[in-house]
């Protein structure tokens, strides 16, 4: 399935049906009068997150969306019967942006969340609505509301506990290969990832998180060099970064920095979030020169390093079990703070004279 992760569509709410104008006449009936029934209700355009999707790949082959019309009354009473909705499923993590691109107006990260987009147009009023003791034959009636229509952007930012960044070539899909059972494409030359892929890493019983891989940055990438920032988006949700660094390349430190300064420009928080520094590829290199890089780079950043090799598996459990470390104080600082935020809304205010 290829990945997309956002989309421009169009949606329209159904129009409310028209109301009726109709006299009751039978045979053996004394006294008629108008029976004009109400228009129904034009259907709503929802978006709901949904399990089992992670791409907005649906929405490639189809941008317009539009909701049933709703049906014109009758006589005898009848009111029309209301349109039919049309939701749009999503994978969790989706926002709903307007049509510049700009303002968020929904943000769904949880499956079952539901928003709606465009409310359907009302029905009409048919003639019996408008008798009266004045008027006790009237000939009116009132058409239906039209529905809404508006273009909209849908953007997906994966939802993931640990993100891996690093430059081009870095081995961000051979570390993810190695701990899960993704299958990203590997090869010798930069930018093989050319789209986000996602993998479970699995512990044992009870400690299992997501590990989320976006394509290599490189300088300038906030400006567009590159494939850009685009899929930094994705590491928004991450409690956690992994950066990983190719022990092999000339410079570590410097690509240490390099990649810093891309997501420091890039904002959203990506700067502040928890990090593991590893020394990536010791596996092409002497016990002594990885060492000697390890601590090269340590002092020269203010932060502990850790050694790996994706090939060899080399320090793989060890980076896993602190990442895990990582995921689980993130896990429970949210707990916490959903429980205090419970406990704040009931909590009511004290009687006070």
């Amino acid at each position: 399935m290829k990945f997309l992760d956002q989309v421009k569509v169009f949606v329209k709410s159904g129009n409310g049906g028209a109301g009726c104008v109709s006299f009751r006449r039978e045979a053996y009936v004394e006294y008629g009068g108008p029976d004009g029934g109400d228009g129904g209700k034009g259907g709503d355009v929802w978006v709901e997150a949904v399990e089992g999707l992670n791409t907005l790949i649906d929405y490639r082959y189809q941008q317009h969306f539009k909701a049933q019309v709703g049906t014109h009354g009758m006589g005898r009473n009848k009111t029309g019967a209301g349109g039919d909705d049309v939701v749009l499923q999503v994978p969790a993590g989706t926002q709903v942006l307007d049509e510049d691109n700009d303002e968020v107006l929904a943000d769904l990260i949880e499956v079952g969340q539901r928003v709606m987009l465009a409310k359907g147009g009302d029905g009409g009023k048919g003639n019996a609505r408008f008798k009266s003791s004045t008027n006790q034959a009237p000939r009116k009636s009132t058409p239906g509301w039209p529905g809404e229509e508006r273009w909209l952007w849908l953007r997906l930012k994966l939802i993931a506990d640990v993100g891996l960044v690093g430059l081009p070539n870095a081995g961000k899909s051979t570390f993810l290969s190695a701990v899960s059972r993704a299958n990203p494409k590997i090869a010798a030359y930069p930018f093989t990832t050319l789209y986000p892929n996602l993998g479970v890493v699995d512990l044992g019983p009870g400690s299992r998180f997501i590990v989320a891989d976006i394509p290599g940055l490189i300088e300038g990438a906030h400006e567009g060099a590159g494939i850009g920032d685009r899929f930094l988006g994705h590491i928004e949700r991450c409690a956690s970064l992994i950066h990983l660094i190719d022990g092999t390349q000339e410079d570590p430190v410097a690509a240490y920095h390099t990649v810093r300064k891309e997501l420091l420009a890039y904002g959203g928080g990506l700067e502040s979030k928890a990090e593991i520094i590893v020394l990536n590829k010791t596996d092409a290199m002497t016990d002594e020169d990885a060492s000697e890089r390890a601590q090269a780079l340590s002092e020269a950043i203010d932060q502990s390093v850790v050694q790996m090799s994706g090939v060899s598996g080399s320090g793989v459990k060890q980076l896993c079990s602190a990442a895990w470390d990582m995921v689980k104080l993130e896990r429970a600082d949210e707990v916490a703070a959903a429980a205090a935020a419970e406990a704040g809304d009931d909590e009511a205010p004290g009687w006070a004279p």
